[in-house]
């Protein structure tokens, strides 16, 4: 008889025999639950520990990572790919007759017996993880994009077609289950879909003079990815904007639209914005995976006592707090996770943001729409006729909306919102600037969170190195405070397309108003000794953060001297 899942993960060490008696209690409680499932919600345990307990239960080999390289094509080619993703198998190698496959769930057994049939030929069956199988079968189906050359030759040697719209009510179909031909179409949902693999925030199609160029934006830094010729950038132009519902005749306005799609399984949302130059319409999609997990304050990169002090921040029941940085630096990502931190059936949250990103559950979001006179402030006036706990407001752009947020968080709100400030102290100075009374920023103004992000190190082609002392004396760091001496970098793999660096994280700066500061405040002291007054009070600096995260091996030198270069000494 074969041994229990809990008994192996107990064996490996893995969890406490008290750990499995409360996932038990709590699969008793609501039966049908696995208990690896429960084990994993609870965090006990990894999905990747989970598999590897189920393949030593089966008796079957463990596949931590998938060599997409040997993933054979030809019989890739004969297993449909909604069957694959919704039985999550995929064939990894091929040894002469025999074709190894990777499956999730090895008590799906029916499925080796699909395989054989399919494939014509014995099946040898391997465990790996639910994201494995999904990245493997992403880059495996991916019918086009690889082959970007023989794209630009298709265009070439074939006539355009019709541009046609494929809208239609109700739920999006899937990039990749497209079979039209058309090679614009093709391009298209081909750069789409490239782009949710690689995790990009912003694809720019930008038409020259003689070609047009196409660039993602992969951890905050613009990379190009293909030139296209330059008669063929209307074409491409037209199918983005009948995808967004633009007007494809109007080609001299700037116009926004939105696209709701699924690439790869993943539910998306596409923000599309075109502007005319004087080669033709240049465009730039923002996409934001709908299906991405809400990320939560420590996930952000908050730690130790920066995190202790904003989580007692979020207890407050009044005040105004604020998270600063330029764009992109992942403002509403630090919103949204002290939002879910505070969200509890007895507080009534609302929100009114321009656009509103994520949806999240339980709390009231309104979209700013200044066609109709909805904007930041009468929407803030609206919200507070609701009767809300916590309010949060996209950004504070002018006076009337600084007002009414300050004269909420005055009347029993906690209110928290963004500015566009290069450091924490400075949003003092920019709320002075917008001519909101300095004695009403010191009474409501609880605390600024200011942060960048940056690019973390590469897992796969992370090294060791010893750093120089010029450079060690540019982030401010002392060698003795190094781990053997050492600092991490990446070399550059095809996992990080050979940049050294794979995903993001927060660097941070907690300023929290004191009884000092707020005297300070009302004395219109400049925001260079609002600051020094702060780092006295024990303040830890961007650079500083940034510093500690350097010697963790989290980000290397440059990259934190890049995000913080223009940070006031």
């Amino acid at each position: 008889m074969a041994r229990k899942i809990g008994e192996i993960l107990i064996e490996k060490g893995v969890i406490t025999e008290d750990q499995l008696q409360e996932a038990l209690s709590i699969q008793a409680e609501r039966p049908g639950r696995k208990i690896g499932e429960i084990l994993i919600k609870q965090k006990y345990i990894t999905e990747s520990e989970l598999k590897s307990a189920l393949a030593e239960q089966f008796g079957l080999p463990f596949l931590p990572h998938i060599d997409i390289s040997r993933i054979p094509e030809d019989a890739v080619n004969k297993i449909p790919i909604n069957y694959a993703r919704k039985n999550e198998v995929i064939p990894v190698e091929q040894r002469g007759n025999v074709v190894v496959i990777a499956i999730s769930d090895p008590t799906n057994v029916s499925v080796v017996d699909d395989l054989q049939v399919l494939l014509g030929t014995t099946v040898i069956p391997v465990v790996a993880t639910s994201g494995e199988i999904s990245n493997a079968i992403n880059n495996a189906y991916n019918r086009a994009t690889n082959a970007a050359g023989e794209m630009i030759e298709d265009l070439e040697g074939e006539e355009l077609g019709t541009v046609t719209s494929e809208l239609e009510e109700g739920e999006p179909a899937d990039l990749l289950d497209s079979v039209d031909e058309a090679p614009i179409i093709r391009l298209v949902n081909s750069l789409l879909f490239q782009a949710v693999k690689q995790n990009v925030s912003d694809i720019h199609i930008e038409p020259f003079e003689k070609d047009v160029s196409i660039r993602y934006r992969i951890d905050g830094v613009l990379h190009n990815i293909l030139k296209i010729p330059r008669r063929f950038h209307s074409s491409v132009v037209s199918r983005v904007k009948i995808m967004a519902g633009l007007n494809i005749a109007e080609k001299r306005l700037p116009q926004d639209g939105r696209i709701r799609t699924k690439v790869a399984g993943k539910d998306v949302d596409i923000r599309v914005s075109t502007i005319p130059t004087i080669f033709g319409e240049r465009v730039v999609m923002r996409i934001l995976d709908r299906s991405s997990v809400l990320l939560g304050l420590e996930e952000i990169g908050l730690s130790g006592d920066k995190l202790e002090k904003f989580k007692k921040l979020l207890r407050r029941s009044n005040g105004i707090i604020l998270v600063t940085g330029p764009t992109g630096s992942g403002k509403t990502t630090t919103l949204y996770a002290a939002l879910n931190k505070i969200n509890s059936e007895d507080k009534n949250i609302m929100t009114i943001e321009d656009p509103v990103e994520y949806q999240l559950k339980g709390i009231s979001q309104i979209q700013v729409n200044p066609k109709i006179n909805l904007t930041f402030a009468a929407g803030l006036r609206s919200i507070l006729r609701q009767d809300p706990d916590v309010v949060l407001v996209g950004e504070i752009r002018d006076f009337e909306t600084a007002e009414i947020a300050i004269q909420a968080s005055l009347t029993g709100h906690l209110v928290f919102s963004t500015l566009h400030t290069n450091d924490a102290p400075s949003a003092v100075t920019r709320l002075i600037d917008m001519g909101v009374e300095p004695y009403l920023i010191s009474s409501s103004l609880v605390a600024v969170l200011a942060q960048r992000l940056v690019r973390t190190i590469c897992p796969h082609c992370k090294v060791e190195y010893e750093p120089t002392d010029a450079e060690l004396r540019e982030i401010g760091i002392k060698r003795e405070d190094l781990k053997n001496g050492k600092l991490y970098r990446g070399q550059g793999c095809e996992y990080c397309m050979y940049t050294g660096y794979r995903g993001r994280t927060g660097i941070f700066e907690l300023f929290i108003v004191s009884d000092r500061i707020r005297k300070m405040i009302t004395q219109k002291k400049d925001a260079s000794e609002i600051r020094k007054a702060a780092i006295e009070e024990g303040m830890s600096t961007l650079k500083e953060d940034g510093a500690r995260k350097v010697i963790e091996g989290i980000t290397t030198i440059e990259e934190v001297l890049r995000v913080t270069q223009e940070e006031v000494v």
